[in-house]
Parts: C-alpha cells; structure tokens; sequence
C-alpha cells in the first residue's frame, strides 16, 4: 500500500538505513548540495554525552555483555540477538528471536537497528582485502570474482581509511600482495601492540607450521591490526572524539568493553559521520521503517519508498518519501528483506541468496606457569597472524585470518566469570586469598587465538520471507536459511592443527574443547567443532558483470531499476580473509561518486 506524500518534497535522493553506508553517502551528497533525506527504522541515538551516557548504563547492568546488550530492542524495529540461538531440529524453524532459523545450522551474528548501525558494536578492525580476493574463481576455482579490482578500489579504499580514522602503519600491512598509493600514509599511527602479542611474536619467530595437504611449511607473519580507533595522528590530521564533546575520546584508553560498546567514543561509529553532514541539505527521519519500494511496472523505475513511523508523535497510517533516485544502505539481511518484499530486483534470483558470514574457530590455552600474559587488557585485538589470508590453499579449503584475543578466555569460556564460579562451586570451594591468588594465575595466562574461516558463497544460504512471521508493524521478519560447506568445513581440521603446533612450540597447556550440545557443533570427518558468527554479515545482492548472476553492477546500481542503488556488504560477491567493513566503506565512496554523476549529468 502506497502512503501519501511525506511533505510533497520530492529530494535529490533518498537513503534507507543510518549506518555507516547511508552516513558516507549523505556526507557526500550533502557537500555537493544534494538534497538528502535517510529514513532509519532505529531509534535517534544521540549525539551527546548525556544520551551516549544511556547506552552506557544500560551495557552496565547488562548481565550479559553481548554486541547489542547496551542498545534496547525495539518491536517497531527488531533487531537479532546472539542470545537467541539455539539447536535448528529437522522441519522445525527456530523463531524465538528476530531471525526465523530454518537451519541446518545456526546463523550465528547479529546487527543493530538504530541509527549509527553496527558500527556501535564493532570491534573497528579496518583491513583491506588482498589482490586475490577480488579474483577466487579464476584464481582458485572457488567463489566468484568481482567485476572489479584491488587497483581499481585501492583509491577508495584511502578516502574510507581518512573517513574512519584508521590507525596504522603501511609497512605493516604489505602482504600478500596489498599495496598503497605513493606517500601514503594512514591518518594515525598503529594501535600499540600488546604484551601478549609480543610475547607469542618473540616465542614464535621463525616458525613455520605444518598444513594438510600443502608440501611447504608456512611460516607465522605477525602485524598490528589497522584498527578504527584514535591513535597519536599523523601530520594534518584531526582525531574526531565523542560526538558529544570533541575532547573526550581523543585516544584509545584501552577499555576492554570495544564489543559492545566504547565508553569514550575513541573508537570509530557511523554518529561522527552523520554529525557532519550539512542540516542544509540532509534530513535524518529515526522512527521511520520502509516497508516497500515503489516501483513503476511499465518503466521499472522506483517512485518512491513507503515507510511507517511509530513511538510519539508518529504518523498515522503509511507515507511514501520521494527523490530522484534511492539508496538501500541497510543491513544486507534487512536489504534483502525489503527487496523481497516489494518484488524488486527480481531477473536475476539473487536477491537473498549467497549468505556469508566469517566462520569463528576459537581455541584457547594457558600460558606456561609463571609467565602472566596480561589478558584483559584493550583493544580486543591488536595483532593478526596474517600467513593463511591467501595461498594456494585456498583452492581446497578457505582461508582464514588469526586474530590474537586479548581478553582471555571471555569469547570461548565466558571467563572470568566461569573462571569464579569453577573455583567456588567445587565441593570444597576455594575462598579469600587463595581465590584471588588462583584466579590472578588463571586468569593471567589466558590465551585465545580466533581462525576466522572465509565462507564460499552458497546459493542455498539466504534470506527469504514468509507471511507467516511479521513483527508487531506487519513487515516480514526473516527467514534465514544457512549451513557450512565441505569448503569451509575442511579449513576447521586444519586451522585446529596449526593452534595445536603453536600451543605445543610456546609451551602453553590446550584447554580446547568443543561440546556436542552446543547449538553450534559441526563435524568433519568424525572431528567436532562448535563455531561462532564473527558479525561479518555479507551477501544477498551481489554485484556481478552480468544482470543474470547478480543483483547490482559494478557501478553499485541495480540491474533491474535504473534509479536505486544498493550501499552495504551485501554487493560483496565473495567475503574474503578481512573484516568487510572497510571495503563496504570505499565501495560506498565509489556508489557516491557514481551517484553523483548521475544527478549532474
């Protein structure tokens, strides 16, 4: 049903979804003096400290401390839970939470709907692709390749690292091909490494580990971790603090909270974006969900987005906004959802298909006695093992990346809480001092090491809709359909292998243990794992060389509509060994640039 017309303004464009992608893009839009209006289905986060203060207070009394713990579901605008995941029985769809899990397996990440987006939890990890991952069929056989290049985004790439605040060092990051522009330099200097970094680098020079099926040893690549946070600048720049106050958040304080939430702003969100764009020419509607795009059936162009609001002072009944040309800079499953939903984009039968996500192996040891490690210290990571992003490996299995945790057995054991209630639920419980002392030994040589496998696109893994499941608006919730291939598979065996040599080489005793009632158990070949979902959500409306194989071209603009671009990780067509926020980031520069020219021509 089509709404009457919001404020009979008709803007230059129209975005759907304040996360980073909608930010970048009405921060462009708007400097060109492009009339810009974002629709966001989340609440208005505040840009002061006193609102930051809430998200805060909320994280506080959070028992617990997941990615959306300190940012309120809304049943206007529901968001997924990690804490909702639970065992997918054969033919029964799990729908407790936002998602409707038809399995075989769990999808395991989430995001937040509200304006800033994930990036209000993410952990601000900014690394780049490498060469060969824009290139995995002809490469490897494996995946797709993208209808465009390392070289050909590398530019974007600089303008997303100055947007974010990327704090890092070039030299570091030349490997596996990645390579910079002439005099380039990151705008702030890297993250300090931690002790523990330092102490497994140490132990670990010159190793090189055993892989299955690969004749060469490969040795261990150690470097610091491009991270989205404010470090000491560089010449000419300017860190961006709280948004509330410029002066707070200045540096990283080494808080150990970056998921799910930084206390000081020190750390990137899409909020410092959106707090620059011009009131001029850029109008932020929170409280306001699209429910369907508009599109005309004799020239297929889109009229409009229909959008309901909610919360006081809401609308009544459905409006429709209006531009020249629109944006679907949501989340890659709320994206795919509302494509769905209006039957858009539909030649090619990609939209929802090809779910991915990073595929979290997490194994854990303790340091040998007498060596106290640091754990739980911030950031969460400052250092990757980087030998296994590419090689010829991955023509058999996928690659992966090695982030060193800092925050000890937190991810895979629930520590330190599990480690208190180990101590003092024994039959004969361990108390005062010698508590304390125990725990500090504990607790102090925790290690974890995260092999986050690549995930090879899947037609089968997808977003779909049913009218059977709605929210308390009536728009679809959806309905994830998703599973492991023997590609990824195959990676778990090995990425076990490797920890189990460096463990060993460091003289750290393997706590590592995977329990079969996990709702996250797989196997491979009679070896049992559990995973978790990295929140490296990409997919569902891939961009490809053709308007048969995928949803949007090259340019970021859909095959189908020649007025509606989509912004976000779902245009990936492959996910890669790095975090995707950054490329996400640069393609956006590259879908502004693009829609610039389209309204100047």
């Amino acid at each position: 049903m089509e709404g009457k017309n919001d404020s009979g303004k008709t803007y230059d464009v129209v975005i759907v979804g304040a996360g980073i992608a909608g930010a970048i893009l009405a921060k462009v839009l708007g400097n060109a003096k492009k009339h810009v209006l974002i629709l966001e289905a989340g609440r208005s986060t505040s840009f002061t400290v006193e609102g930051y203060r809430s998200f805060l207070e909320t994280f506080y009394r959070a028992s617990a401390k997941v990615p959306n713990s300190p940012y309120p579901n809304d049943p206007s605008a529901p968001q997924p839970d990690v804490l909702n995941i639970g065992r997918i029985e054969p033919g029964v769809p799990s729908a407790s939470g936002y998602f409707v899990q038809r399995g075989p397996l769990p999808f395991a990440s989430d995001y937040a709907r509200t304006r800033g987006g994930t990036t209000l939890h993410w952990l601000g990890t900014c690394l780049r692709m490498t060469p060969n991952d824009f290139h995995m069929k002809s490469r490897y056989g494996q995946g797709e390749n993208w209808p465009i290049t390392y070289d050909e985004l590398r530019p974007y790439y600089e303008q997303a690292e100055l947007e974010i605040g990327v704090s890092a060092d070039v030299d570091d990051q030349r490997f596996h091909g990645i390579t910079f522009g002439k005099n380039y330099h990151y705008p702030m200097r890297r993250i300090p490494q931690s002790y523990l970094d330092h102490y497994l680098a140490s132990r670990l020079e010159d190793f090189a580990v055993n892989m299955p099926g690969q004749a060469e040893r490969i040795k261990l690549h150690f470097s610091s971790i491009p991270q989205g946070r404010n470090s000491i600048p560089n010449a000419g720049y300017r860190p961006v603090g709280h948004t509330g106050d410029n002066n707070i958040g200045q540096r990283c304080e080494g808080n150990s909270s970056c998921v799910p939430i930084c206390p000081v702003q020190a750390k990137y969100n899409a909020l410092k974006t959106l707090k620059k764009v011009d009131p001029d020419y850029v109008e932020i509607r929170s409280q306001a969900v699209a429910s369907k795009i508009e599109i005309d059936p004799d020239s297929g162009r889109v009229t409009g987005i229909t959008y309901n609001t909610y919360g006081a002072g809401a609308a009544p009944g459905p409006l429709t906004a209006r531009g020249k040309i629109y944006v679907i800079a949501a989340h890659s499953i709320e994206t795919a959802k509302l494509l769905l939903a209006s039957q858009a984009c539909r030649t090619s039968g990609e939209v929802g298909r090809n779910l991915m996500d990073h595929i979290e192996i997490i194994v854990w040891a303790l340091a040998p006695e007498g060596d106290p490690i640091g754990a739980f210290r911030g950031p969460g990571a400052t250092t990757n093992i980087n030998s296994f992003r590419d090689g010829a490996f991955r023509a058999r299995h996928s690659g992966f990346n090695v982030p060193i945790g800092n925050w000890g057995w937190s991810w895979s054991c629930f520590s330190p809480g599990s480690d208190l209630m180990d101590f003092i639920g024994r039959s004969q419980p361990v108390l005062g001092r010698d508590l304390r002392r125990r725990l500090y030994d504990r607790v102090s040589r925790q290690m974890e090491l995260w092999f986050e496998l690549e995930q090879n696109p899947c037609a089968t893994n997808r977003v779909t809709i049913d009218p059977e499941y709605r929210d308390s608006m009536g728009n679809f919730r959806p309905v994830i359909h998703y599973g492991l291939s023997d590609y990824v598979r195959k990676a778990m065996p090995v990425a076990r292998r490797i920890s189990e040599q460096i463990f060993r080489r460091i003289g750290a005793k393997d706590y590592t243990h995977y329990n079969s009632t996990d709702p996250c158990y797989v196997t491979y070949r009679n070896q049992g794992f559990f995973y978790r979902g990295a929140g490296h959500v990409v997919g569902t409306h891939r961009m490809g060389s053709n308007r048969f194989e995928s949803v949007v071209n090259d340019k970021q603009r859909t095959w189908d509509h020649d007025n509606l671009y989509l912004a976000g990780c779902g245009n990936m067509p492959t996910l890669g060994t790095s975090n995707p926020t950054l490329t996400m980031a640069a393609l956006t520069f590259w879908a502004g640039e693009n829609i610039l020219k389209e309204l100047n021509r």
